[in-house]
């Protein structure tokens, strides 16, 4: 699992290599992202101990939200100055998002089983 931890850090890191190199304006961690899904369809899916982290950080999700509490505590001043701006933003983004996973999810069902021959 070490060596799981140490290939997804190790592509954030490029990621963060590239996006500094090239000015690129997305964050690094979604370009290093974007490299490991690359890498797993290269592979052809992920390698067992990669799926074993992922049921372990999934199983751990919860202490992520801890910084984002803390954060939102520690700025509620500024919070409750700009609300509007705040809800709109967190309504429009759940609405993206929502509409992303939804197409997706219909391109992927549309595709249907791949032909093994």
């Amino acid at each position: 699992m070490a060596g799981m931890i140490a290939l997804i850090l190790a592509l954030q890191l490029i990621g963060e290599a590239l996006v500094r190199l090239t000015g690129a304006p997305v964050p690094g961690p979604v370009v290093g992202m974007l490299l490991l899904v690359a890498l797993l369809v290269v592979r052809g899916g992920p390698p067992p101990a990669l799926s074993r982290l992922a049921e372990t950080l999934l199983g751990h999700l919860s202490l992520l939200f801890i910084p984002a509490g803390v954060g939102v505590i520690s700025y509620l001043g500024l919070l409750a100055d700009r609300w509007l701006a705040v809800t709109v933003t967190v309504i429009a983004s759940t609405l993206i998002s929502l509409l992303a996973t939804a197409l997706t999810l219909r391109f992927l069902l549309n595709r249907g089983p791949e032909d093994p021959s």
